[in-house]
């Protein structure tokens, strides 16, 4: 049985690496009996996986853990005792069963991801205008560093949606394994528009939500959407 749990990163916790966020949810299905999985072998380690690992600095609304069960449990329950456990910067939102097979999981079907822009910071008084335009380009080329070289990629079509929103900026950008496009690219992107180095302004990025697509696969839903509640035994 495999469940998915979509939780809260914010404050002084958004500082911690993906390790140390991974660390601390073993150490919470241990307090509160959750009944996780093992792997086999010499050296069992619980069954679980994220859905995107959160860069260092970002806060997030939507973040998704994938666990396997080994019976089981109630979702309101679960979340009840996993808040009680957690520290401020953590909270646990939702907690929900999702099919069993392998490639459902939100690493496999992550398609894409909103994020919330703000604090900008020496911008001219005009960025707002200006990012408009940078956004009409009909392509917007930049160099990405490969494991092996660096390649010429145009960006454009991994920003889904954009909107400026009282001085602040929504991207729903292009998620996963085929395609990954982060915020601070883009931004780093915007302030050469702007032809001002990235290093002389100040962002504040907080990843809003995660989707894949539908059964039909044309619409974008939330990870959350794709489980339902459980009951307890």
């Amino acid at each position: 049985m495999k469940a998915r749990i979509k939780f809260r990163k914010y404050g002084a916790l958004r500082f911690i690496g993906h390790l140390d966020v991974m660390r601390f949810f073993q150490k919470v299905m241990r307090r509160v009996d959750i009944p996780i999985a093992f792997t086999g072998g010499f050296s069992p380690h619980m069954i679980m996986s994220f859905a995107s690992p959160l860069g260092i600095g970002l806060s997030s609304e939507g973040e998704y853990l994938d666990i396997e069960l080994t019976r089981p449990v109630d979702s309101a329950e679960a979340v009840k005792r996993m808040n009680e456990v957690c520290v401020e910067g953590i909270e646990v939102v939702s907690f929900r069963q999702i099919r069993e097979e392998k490639k459902m999981t939100g690493m496999t079907i992550l398609t894409g991801a909103d994020y919330l822009i703000s604090g900008c910071v020496n911008l001219p008084d005009s960025w707002e205008e200006r990012f408009r335009e940078f956004m009409s380009q009909p392509e917007i080329k930049v160099i990405k560093q490969t494991k092996r070289s660096e390649k010429e990629v145009d960006i454009r079509p991994m920003i889904f949606r954009w909107e400026i929103r009282r001085g602040e900026i929504f991207l729903q950008l292009a998620a996963g394994s085929s395609q990954n496009l982060k915020p601070d690219l883009v931004m780093e992107t915007f302030c050469r528009f702007l032809g001002i180095h990235e290093d002389d302004t100040r962002f504040r990025y907080c990843r809003l939500e995660m989707y894949a697509y539908d059964g039909d696969g044309k619409a974008l839903v939330t990870l959350e959407s794709l489980g339902w509640d459980m009951e307890g035994e």
